[in-house]
């Protein structure tokens, strides 16, 4: 499910709280689906006015599930990395890239190394 242009949602599961789903193949980058997820449900809550603070990482692969909570912290934090973007495009130099292990897998590859 695609909001505003701007996020792609796996699948949301509506009961006494929305929950919304993030499938991954592996657990490699876990930390940046963390914070992938983390970015959905703070665009949920604070642009589109919806009370989503429970997301699920699925690595239907190995068969794991993990839970994660948006919390006043974690808002606080994506507020921060927000402005840090906002720096950063706004800049009139370009930061070097930083070529890493998994970067010919990045779906982002394009936008660093070609």
């Amino acid at each position: 499910m695609i909001i505003d242009d701007r996020i792609g949602i796996d699948f949301i599961k509506k009961g006494d709280t929305i929950t919304v789903h993030e499938v991954k193949k592996s657990r490699k980058l876990e930390k940046a689906h963390r914070y992938q997820l983390y970015y959905y449900l703070y665009y949920l809550n604070e642009i589109k006015g919806v009370n989503a603070t429970e997301g699920i990482l699925d690595y239907p692969t190995s068969r794991e599930r993990v839970s994660i909570t948006l919390t006043d912290a974690i808002k606080e934090e994506m507020e921060g990395i927000l402005r840090d973007i906002g720096s950063v495009v706004a800049s009139a130099e370009l930061p070097k890239a930083e070529k890493k292990s998994y970067c010919r897998s990045c779906a982002y590859f394009e936008f660093c190394w070609v």
